[in-house]
């Protein structure tokens, strides 16, 4: 992969992370752990209070999605700092460029994803 490129997939990476960081931020939320400081979502009594737990489950699911994101592409940028970003973890040969543009957390070559 060209320096060109690996710089732009770094700044989009990088801005992904930050847009999920800022989600997280808003809630309270730790990037690495399970901790959530203010949901927003005031407990009710009655027919309310399944409604609100309903929402609370379903923001603490975005957020767990968002936790993941950010894990994945530390990995990432760690991959490009290190030189390994485009080398398959199961099999060591090289992920095709086209599919780092289509998939920038990409950890395996085609083959190996398919057979995993």
């Amino acid at each position: 992969m060209d320096a060109a490129t690996l710089a732009r997939l770094r700044s989009e990476l990088e801005e992904d992370r930050a847009s999920h960081l800022e989600q997280l931020e808003e809630h309270g939320a730790s990037p690495y752990d399970d901790a959530v400081k203010d949901t927003g979502i005031e407990a009710e009594a009655g027919a309310d209070a399944g409604q609100a737990t309903e929402e609370r489950a379903e923001l603490l699911a975005s957020l767990e999605a968002a936790r993941q994101r950010v894990r994945a592409v530390d990995e990432a940028l760690h991959r490009i700092d290190e030189g390994t970003y485009g080398t398959c973890v199961s099999c060591g040969g090289s992920i095709p460029d086209e599919r780092l543009e289509a998939r920038p957390l990409s950890v395996r070559c085609v083959r190996c994803a398919e057979s995993s």
